[in-house]
C-alpha cells in the first residue's frame, strides 16, 4: 500500500494508510511476544526487549543511509542540502518532528527530504521505549501477586495491559479530534507521537486477547466456535476495508484523521484475529516461501524505496524509475536481511556451513560498512547549507523589495516636485509581471531581458493571490498595458472560477498574456495541467488575451532543469534565457492583438 501510494498518489491516494496497518501489526507483535516471555519464564527482561529491537531496526537503517547517500550524488546537490540534519534525525529516530519542523518548507514540495519516510521508525521507537517501560511497570506489579497461580498471573497481565492500552487508545483518539476541530495542521497531525500512534496501541489490545504462541483460554474458546469459512470471510471483510481506504482517502482530508487512520487499524486488526483462528484450524498448511521472502525484505525495501524514487525519477522515466527501483529496492533488502545483518548482529546466516566463510564475510562487511560510513559522513559534511533554489528565491525577494523601495522613492519625488503625477485613468506603459517561485528565481534574468517590465513573485502563490495584486495595482494606478501571469504551478481546486475572476478584473485597455504552466512531476490530472489546457482555449474567446505556452517549450528542453525537481531551474542561464525568450514572443503577438475595450 504504501509502495503504491509512492509510485501512483493519485491513483492510490489513500495508501499511506498501510503505515497504520504496520503501526497495528507491529504493536500486535511486540506485545504478545512480551506476554508470551511471561508466561513461558515468569519473567520480563527490559533491557533484553531493547537489545533486540536495536539489533532489527538500527543495522539495516544504518546500512541503508550509507548506501543511499552516494547514490544520491546521481542527481542535483540540491537533494542533499544540509544532509546532515537529516540523518542526525535519522540516527536520532526524530524524523518526525524533524519533519513537523521542516517538512512544511515551500522547498520540500518540490525536492523532499530523501528520508522523510524514516518518521516512521521514529514513532515506532517512541513506542517501543515507552510501552516496554509500561510492560515492565505491569509485569513488575503482577509478579508480586505471589498468591495467585502462574496461569492466573499471566491473564491479570494480559487484562492490565489491554485496559492500559485502551485508555491510550481513547485519549488519543479525544486528542486527534481535538487537533482536527482546530484546524490544527494536517503535517503536525501525521507526523507526532500523540496524534498517530495509536494504532501501535490497538494492535498491542489484540495481542492482550489473542496472543501469539500462548493462547489465552478466551481465545481457545472462540477459535472452537468459529468455521474456518467464517475466519476467511473476516479476513476478507478486512482486506476489503483497506482496499477501499487505499482509493478514497486523501492525505489532506479532516475525515482521513477522524475516521481514516482509526479504520485502517480496526481493519488491520480484524485481520490479525482472522489470521491467527485460521493459523489454528489450518495447521497443515504452510506459509509459501514467497511470503516468507516478503515478510523478511519488507522492512529494508521500505527503506530503500523512497531514496531510489526520488533518485531514479531524476534520472529517468517515471515508469522505469518505478521499475528499477522494486527491483532494486528487493536486491539491497535481501543483500542486507540475509548476509550483512546476520553478520553484524551474530544471528546464523542460513546459507553458511562453516566457520571459515562467516569470518571472511563478516570482516568484509565490517570493512565495506566502514568505508561507506566514511565516505557518507565526507558527503554530509561537504553537502551545501542551502539549495541553489532557496538562494535564487532569497536573492529574488531582495531585489523586488529594492525595487518596490525604488518604486516607493519615485513616487514620493514625483508627488514633491513640480511634474504632475500620472493622471487617474492613464494607463502606465510597459509590462507587469506577476508570478511564483518559478518567476522569483529568475526574476533578474527577466529584469534584464524584458524592457519597461515591472515584476511581482512569491513561492507558493496561487491565482487566487495574484488576482488580489492585480486588484491592488489597479487601485494604485500601477498595472501596465501588458499583464502577463505567470501563475498555475501551485493551482487549486476553484482555478477555473480564479482563472476567470482574473479574466473578468483585467480594465479596458490592457492586454492578458498568460503563461501555462509546468510541473515536472505532473500528470493531466493534476490542476497545473488543467489549467494550461484551459489557457490555450481563451484567445479563441478573448481577443486581448495571448498565451506564452511554458507547459509545451519546458518539456521539450528538460536539460534546463539539470537533475532538480523538474519545475525550477534556478542558476541555470539557459532556462533564464529560455523563459525570458517565451514572454518576449507572446508580448510581441500581444502586440498585434487589440486591448480590452
Amino acid at each position: 500500500m504504501v509502495l503504491l501510494y509512492h509510485f501512483y498518489p493519485k491513483i492510490f491516494t489513500g495508501g499511506f494508510v498501510g503505515v497504520d496497518l504496520f503501526f497495528a501489526f507491529s504493536g500486535f507483535l511486540i506485545t504478545g511476544l512480551v506476554i508470551d516471555e511471561y508466561s513461558r519464564d515468569d519473567h520480563f527482561r527490559l533491557f533484553n526487549f531493547y537489545v533486540r529491537r536495536f539489533k532489527r531496526i538500527v543495522p539495516p537503517l544504518l546500512l541503508a543511509v550509507v548506501i543511499v547517500l552516494p547514490m544520491s550524488l546521481l542527481i542535483s546537490r540540491d537533494f542533499i542540502t544540509d544532509i546532515s540534519h537529516q540523518v542526525a534525525a535519522v540516527l536520532g529516530f526524530v524524523t518526525n518532528y524533524f519533519e513537523i519542523l521542516t517538512g512544511g518548507d515551500y522547498e520540500n514540495q518540490f525536492m523532499p527530504h530523501l528520508f522523510v519516510h524514516t518518521w516512521t521508525l521514529a514513532i515506532e521507537m517512541h513506542f517501543y521505549l515507552i510501552w516496554g517501560l509500561i510492560l515492565w511497570f505491569l509485569v513488575r506489579n503482577v509478579i508480586k501477586q505471589r498468591h495467585f497461580s502462574v496461569v492466573a498471573r499471566g491473564e491479570m497481565l494480559r487484562e492490565r495491559v489491554g485496559l492500559a492500552a485502551i485508555i491510550i487508545v481513547m485519549i488519543q483518539l479525544v486528542l486527534v479530534n481535538v487537533e482536527v476541530l482546530q484546524g490544527t495542521n494536517v503535517n503536525q497531525l501525521y507526523f507526532a507521537d500523540l496524534t498517530h500512534s495509536f494504532p501501535f496501541f490497538l494492535g498491542a489490545l489484540v495481542a492482550s486477547f489473542t496472543g501469539v504462541y500462548h493462547l489465552p483460554e478466551a481465545f481457545q474458546r472462540l477459535i472452537d466456535r468459529w468455521s474456518t469459512r467464517r475466519a476467511i470471510v473476516l479476513m476478507f471483510l478486512g482486506f476489503a476495508v483497506l482496499m477501499t481506504l487505499l482509493f478514497c482517502l486523501h492525505y489532506d482530508n479532516d475525515v482521513t484523521y477522524l475516521y481514516g487512520f482509526l479504520l485502517a487499524s480496526l481493519a488491520t486488526s480484524v485481520m490479525i484475529i482472522a489470521a491467527r483462528v485460521l493459523h489454528e484450524k489450518t495447521p497443515n498448511i504452510k506459509e509459501p516461501a514467497i511470503l516468507t521472502f516478503l515478510a523478511d525484505a519488507s522492512y529494508s525495501v521500505y527503506l530503500y524505496h523512497w531514496p531510489l524514487l526520488i533518485i531514479f525519477s531524476h534520472l529517468m522515466e517515471r515508469n522505469e524509475a518505478i521499475i528499477l527501483t522494486t527491483v532494486l529496492s528487493f536486491v539491497l533488502a535481501a543483500l542486507s536481511y540475509y548476509w550483512v545483518e546476520p553478520l553484524l548482529t551474530n544471528r546464523k546466516l542460513g546459507f553458511q556451513h562453516n566457520r571459515k566463510p562467516w569470518l571472511v564475510g563478516r570482516w568484509t562487511a565490517y570493512c565495506c560498512l566502514a568505508l561507506l560510513t566514511v565516505n557518507g559522513a565526507w558527503i554530509c559534511t561537504q553537502a551545501p547549507q542551502m539549495s541553489s533554489l532557496t538562494r535564487k528565491l532569497w536573492v529574488g525577494n531582495v531585489q523586488q523589495d529594492l525595487d518596490q523601495l525604488n518604486g516607493l522613492a519615485g513616487q514620493f519625488n514625483q508627488n514633491t516636485s513640480s511634474a504632475s503625477p500620472v493622471q487617474k485613468g492613464k494607463i502606465p506603459a510597459g509590462v507587469t509581471i506577476i508570478g511564483d517561485s518559478v518567476t522569483l528565481g529568475t526574476r533578474a534574468s527577466l529584469a534584464e531581458r524584458v524592457k519597461n517590465a515591472s515584476i511581482d513573485a512569491q513561492a507558493n502563490r496561487n491565482m487566487g493571490e495574484a488576482n488580489a495584486i492585480v486588484a491592488q495595482q489597479i487601485k494604485a494606478n500601477t498595472l501596465r498595458k501588458n499583464v502577463v501571469i505567470c501563475i498555475g504551478t501551485n493551482s487549486l481546486d476553484d482555478y477555473e472560477q480564479q482563472l476567470q475572476d482574473l479574466i473578468d478584473q483585467i480594465p479596458k485597455g490592457h492586454r492578458l498574456i498568460l503563461m501555462t504552466p509546468y510541473d515536472g512531476q505532473a500528470d493531466a490530472t493534476w490542476n497545473s495541467a488543467k489549467l494550461a489546457v484551459l489557457e490555450r482555449k481563451l484567445p479563441a474567446k478573448y481577443n486581448y488575451i495571448t498565451i506564452a505556452d511554458w507547459n509545451k517549450i519546458a518539456p521539450a528542453h528538460k536539460e534546463i532543469f539539470g537533475g532538480g525537481d523538474g519545475t525550477h531551474f534556478a542558476g541555470n542561464s539557459e532556462g533564464d534565457e529560455l523563459y525570458a525568450k517565451a514572454i518576449n514572443q507572446a508580448l510581441k503577438e500581444a502586440a498585434k492583438k487589440p486591448v480590452k475595450s
